[in-house]
């Protein structure tokens, strides 16, 4: 199961991005965004969320 940004507590500060190892996050209106065709399922997103604004989709 892919993971999604929540918007409210993204503060599109990047730290998810720049972890992610199959580069599945990008910005899109304001916050980060997870492509669900891409995602791996690693989790290493949520580690790397400081605001913890990353859940299972």
């Amino acid at each position: 199961m892919a993971y999604e940004v929540k918007k409210d507590d993204c503060t599109n500060c990047g730290s998810c991005e720049s972890e992610c190892p199959v580069e599945a996050i990008s910005e899109k209106d304001g916050a980060r965004w997870i492509d669900p065709g891409k995602c791996a399922d690693c989790a290493t997103c949520v580690d790397a969320c400081p605001c913890e604004a990353i859940a299972q989709a």
